[in-house]
C-alpha cells in the first residue's frame, strides 16, 4: 500500500519567473516618488511663508490699530434753515417816554394806572402848588403896580413935552421924564413876563400825555412831594405799543445780505404757533467794532397789542441768493493760540483746519469757511491732538 503511494507522481508548482527588472520603469518610478516628494515640501513651505507672512500682516494691523487715536466723526451738514438768518432781537415800543412835572408841589390826583391805555392829550395827574399860585398873585400885584408907575411916567413925560414946547422947562428935564418913562415901562414888561412865566407853571400842575400809549409805569402817589428843581422823579412811563420796533445785531459775514425795505418774521416762545411780520426800516450803516455785527432795527404793526414792549424773540431775515452754510458740533471745536480749529480725517491721520465761524447756534456754530460737506470732522478731539496724529475711525472697516 505504500508502495503504491510513493510511486504517485505529484504535480509540480509553476515555475516563478526570474527574469531581470525593467531598468527604465524602475526609473520612472522613482522619479514620481521623488517629484511627489519633493511637491509636498514645497507645499508645506509655501504654508508655512504664508502663515508667516499672514501673521506679520496681522501684527502690523494691531501694531497701527493699538498706536492710533480711536475718535468718532461727522460730516459737516446744511443748517435746517438754509436760506434765512436767525438771530435774538429785542422788542420795543416804536415811542416810550418817562413823564415829569414842571412844577414844585405836592400830588394831588392821579388818573390812570399801570396798563391803563390813553390818549394824547388826556389828564394824568394833578400837582398843588400853594407857593406857585401865591407867587402868581404877588406877580400879577407887582405888574399892576409897575402899569401903574408907567401910565403915570407917560402922562408925565406928555407934559414935559408940551411944556418944552413953550419953552417952559429945560431939554434935559425933558429927556430925564422921557427916559424914566422908557425904565418904567420896561419894568412893566418884565414883570409881564414873569407873570406870564408863573402862569405856564401853575398850567404844569396838569399832567397831560403826549402821546397815546399805555401807562407802563406809575412812580408817584397822592401826597408825594414834586420837585423837579433838585432830584426830578418820573411820575409816569408811557409807551406806544400800537407799533413795535424790533432790534437784532446781524453777523458782520451776513450783513450784505440786509436790504432795507425787505419782510422779515417774528417768533417768540410766547406765542410759539404765531408769525409777526415786519419790514427793515433802518440800519446802523456800521459794523460795530466791538461785537463785529450791524444793528438792524425792524417795525412791527402790534394793533392787537399782543406782543409786549421788552419781550424777547427771534428775528427771520431771509438770505435768498445766498448757499446754505455748513453747521459742526460745538464739541468739534478746537481752541487755541492759532485761532479756532477742527481735526479732519485725511489718509488715517489727523489734520488740524482754521476755520471761520459764523452764527451760534448753542449746540452747533455755522462755518462759514475752512471745512466742505465732504469732510470728516473728529467728535471731542484730545486736548494733545497734533498734525499728523494716526486716528482710526470708529465703525470703519
Amino acid at each position: 500500500m505504500s508502495q503504491d503511494t510513493d510511486d504517485i507522481a505529484l504535480p509540480l508548482p509553476p515555475q516563478i519567473a526570474t527574469e531581470p527588472p525593467d531598468e527604465g520603469r524602475l526609473l520612472r518610478r522613482v522619479v514620481r516618488v521623488l517629484v511627489f516628494i519633493g511637491a509636498g515640501v514645497l507645499l508645506l513651505i509655501a504654508i508655512r511663508l504664508w502663515e508667516s507672512h499672514t501673521a506679520e500682516e496681522r501684527l502690523v494691523t494691531l501694531a497701527r490699530h493699538d498706536a492710533a487715536a480711536h475718535v468718532a466723526v461727522i460730516q459737516p451738514k446744511a443748517t435746517h434753515a438754509s436760506e434765512e438768518l436767525v438771530l435774538p432781537a429785542n422788542v420795543q415800543a416804536f415811542v416810550e417816554a418817562p413823564i415829569y412835572a414842571r412844577t414844585q408841589g405836592y400830588l394831588k390826583r392821579w388818573y390812570f394806572d399801570i396798563g391803563a391805555h390813553v390818549h394824547r392829550g388826556d389828564l394824568l395827574a394833578e400837582i398843588e402848588t400853594p407857593e406857585g399860585d401865591l407867587q402868581l398873585d404877588q406877580a400879577r400885584a407887582d405888574l399892576k403896580a409897575m402899569q401903574a408907575n408907567a401910565d403915570l411916567a407917560a402922562s408925565t413925560a406928555a407934559r414935559w413935552q408940551a411944556l418944552l414946547k413953550k419953552n417952559a422947562v429945560s431939554k434935559q428935564e425933558t429927556d430925564q421924564a422921557l427916559s424914566d418913562l422908557s425904565a418904567k415901562r420896561a419894568a412893566a414888561d418884565a414883570a409881564l413876563a414873569n407873570v406870564r412865566r408863573l402862569t405856564q407853571l401853575q398850567d404844569f400842575e396838569r399832567v397831560y400825555a403826549p402821546f397815546d400809549g399805555v401807562i407802563t409805569a406809575r412812580q408817584t402817589d397822592v401826597g408825594a412831594l414834586i420837585d423837579p428843581s433838585s432830584s426830578p422823579k418820573e411820575l409816569f412811563h408811557l409807551a406806544s405799543v400800537d407799533k413795535l420796533r424790533v432790534f437784532a445785531a446781524v453777523p458782520e459775514t451776513s450783513a450784505a445780505a440786509i436790504k432795507l425795505g425787505e419782510k422779515v418774521t417774528l417768533t417768540s416762545d410766547q406765542f410759539p404757533t404765531r408769525v409777526f411780520r415786519g419790514t427793515i426800516t433802518r440800519d446802523s450803516g456800521a459794523i460795530d467794532p466791538t461785537t463785529r455785527t450791524l444793528n438792524v432795527e425792524v417795525d412791527i404793526d402790534n394793533a392787537s397789542g399782543d406782543l409786549l414792549p421788552g419781550s424777547y424773540g427771534f428775528l427771520h431775515i431771509p438770505l435768498a441768493g445766498q448757499s446754505a452754510p455748513l453747521t459742526v458740533p460745538a464739541n468739534a471745536l478746537i481752541f487755541r493760540a492759532q485761532g479756532m480749529q477742527v481735526a479732519v480725517v485725511r489718509n488715517g491721520r489727523a489734520v488740524l483746519v482754521p476755520i471761520k465761524i459764523g452764527h451760534d447756534f448753542g449746540d452747533s456754530v455755522e462755518v462759514v469757511s475752512g471745512v466742505t460737506a465732504n469732510d470728516r470732522v473728529i467728535l471731542d478731539p484730545s486736548d494733545s491732538i497734533v498734525d499728523g496724529d494716526p486716528v482710526e475711525v470708529e465703525g470703519s472697516n
